[in-house]
């Protein structure tokens, strides 16, 4: 259940009117990166984790929740952004308002312009926002990342919310108005507390990596391959210990010689690694039946989705 509240959770202002801002902070409204798609993202990735993991449920319908506030805040700054265009674009008889309103000829033949780059922004809805991105492309359910599985679901939000934080960064960057700035500093700021609660939330899984549930094979996990031209980069992507197994980088200078020689990588054995081909099975049948039962038990026998126990 939804309830709204007619107060916004921030109070967004501005200080005048400003068309073409208005129009690239669509890209937060309807674009890839916007509060359209994290809120779809989170709420549809919490479904599937409904019985099974009932507090990622929580925290996924709550901030979900939360990015359609955010949502409400930039329509509502882009509807105030335009305050005065939508009046004067229904004065059809009237042929000098708008002219008057952005301040000359000059500027309506600006505006004339971004019209033309946009003509849903301008034309089509008189100036309201729209589910588009600031170049008038249609917001997509091909945006939202659900992969039924917290571990890789969690990774995607954390890389949703880096997305969308420097996005608001970069706006700012096209505005002089404190009132607009103040509300996209708090937007970016909730971007960078989600971020930190995604990754608390896939800290309490254990094993987390790789993502998913198979292992991988210890043959092809610690190997990089030089695949450039030139002077070798060497760093802690390429030599020492790698961050997550904890093995032993193997640097191949020359990736082609190691295909030919290994018949197409399959004539092998691990190096710079203590897993053999034989843990892996084992660790991926063992946690192959630990996340099932984990589901199983939470779905077994009739369901009820909700509980009313406020009786």
């Amino acid at each position: 259940m939804f309830y709204h509240v007619k107060e916004l959770q921030f109070n967004a202002r501005v200080s005048k009117p400003d068309p073409r801002f208005a129009r690239l902070l669509l890209e937060q409204f309807g674009g890839a990166n916007g509060e359209l798609k994290a809120a779809m993202q989170y709420f549809t990735q919490a479904f599937s984790c409904k019985l099974p993991f009932p507090d990622k449920y929580d925290l996924l319908m709550d901030v979900a929740t939360e990015e359609f506030s955010h949502l409400e805040i930039v329509g509502a700054t882009i509807q105030m952004l335009l305050t005065g265009v939508n009046g004067e674009l229904k004065q059809a008889a009237e042929q000098d308002d708008i002219s008057t309103l952005l301040d000359g000829k000059a500027a309506k033949d600006d505006y004339i312009h971004e019209a033309m780059i946009n003509p849903h922004f301008y034309a089509l809805t008189a100036g309201g926002p729209a589910v588009t991105d600031s170049n008038g492309i249609p917001w997509t359910g091909a945006y939202v990342n659900a992969n039924g599985d917290p571990t890789v679901d969690m990774r995607s939000n954390m890389a949703a919310e880096s997305r969308a934080k420097i996005v608001y960064e970069y706006l700012m960057k096209y505005t002089d108005d404190p009132y607009v700035k103040e509300t996209l500093t708090f937007l970016m700021t909730r971007e960078i507390a989600h971020f930190q609660m995604f990754e608390a939330a896939l800290a309490t899984i254990q094993p987390n990596f790789p993502p998913g549930i198979l292992q991988g094979d210890p043959r092809h996990s610690n190997v990089y391959y030089n695949m450039s031209d030139g002077v070798p980069v060497r760093g802690p992507w390429n030599e020492g210990i790698s961050s997550q197994l904890a093995e032993e980088w193997q640097y191949i200078a020359n990736p082609i010689d190691r295909v030919r020689e290994t018949e197409g990588l399959t004539d092998l054995s691990p190096e710079g690694t203590t897993r053999t081909l034989d843990d892996v099975a084992k660790k991926d049948r063992k946690l192959s039946e630990q996340r099932s039962e984990e589901i199983n038990n939470a779905t077994v026998g009739a369901k009820q989705w909700s509980t009313y126990n406020y009786h």
